[in-house]
């Protein structure tokens, strides 16, 4: 008796999947597929606050409105064990040890810079400022209204939301640019300035020919479809355009 053939199956290695063009991908964005970005990822509130009874207060505000939460009673705490979920922190300006303003500058250097939300009883506008402009949702003083509170923190859940996917992006462009040799990466600085082939060869010394090899080779390792897609890759990772279109 004779059993029917088991269709075949292509094995693909990581490098082949990788060198294909970006539209043979289905993707929602760099570094994540469709399936990945519909699994939810929970959003966890870190209470940073020296004062118990004001740290139980908050943590028990935002686990009512359905919130995960994490307490902390000092910085040090905090960073003894950084968080690596998404989220936002609520946190006091003066804390035993590092300050408030100190661990939010320490936070902006860190893999997982959340959106602060400050909650303090000691503020004063030199310190609000100096905590909005180096990126704070916002900069709230005690008693907080909990509307006023759970608004802010929405907000800066949703800040973190979108600051994940740019990282993502800029991580994932930034791998692929990683790929390009030292003369790829010359013409993709005069590529993104909207230079023609020619042009681009001229500046760089090299034959329209060699010009159209090395554009096609930065497109397929660039996984762009267009120089439209390049330009938009060279703004995350902040490469300046080459040359002058003449």
């Amino acid at each position: 008796m004779r059993h029917a053939a088991r269709p075949r199956v292509r094995a693909f290695d990581d490098d082949t999947l990788l060198n294909r063009p970006l539209r043979h991908r289905h993707w929602t964005g760099f570094g994540m597929t469709a399936a990945e970005s519909s699994v939810p990822i929970p959003a966890v509130v870190h209470v940073v606050e020296d004062d118990e009874s004001s740290r139980m207060a908050s943590s028990r505000l935002l686990r009512n409105a359905g919130y995960a939460v994490r307490t902390y009673s000092s910085g040090a705490e905090f960073f003894s064990d950084p968080p690596r979920e998404r989220g936002c922190i609520v946190l006091d300006l003066r804390l035993p040890g590092v300050s408030g303003l100190e661990l939010q500058e320490q936070l902006v250097a860190s893999e997982n810079p959340l959106p602060i939300v400050f909650l303090t009883g000691h503020g004063d506008i030199p310190k609000s400022v100096r905590a909005m402009k180096a990126g704070a949702i916002d900069f709230l003083t005690k008693p907080v209204d909990a509307a006023v509170l759970l608004d802010a923190v929405a907000r800066a859940i949703a800040r973190d939301k979108a600051n994940r996917v740019v990282r993502a992006r800029q991580e994932e462009a930034r791998a692929r640019y990683n790929r390009l040799t030292p003369r790829e990466r010359e013409v993709f600085a005069h590529l993104i300035s909207g230079q023609l082939n020619k042009q681009v060869g001229y500046d760089l010394g090299i034959s329209e020919r060699t010009t159209k090899i090395h554009r096609h080779q930065v497109l397929e390792k660039m996984m762009a479809d267009s120089i439209a897609d390049l330009v938009r890759m060279a703004a995350d990772l902040r490469i300046a355009p080459a040359g002058k279109v003449r």
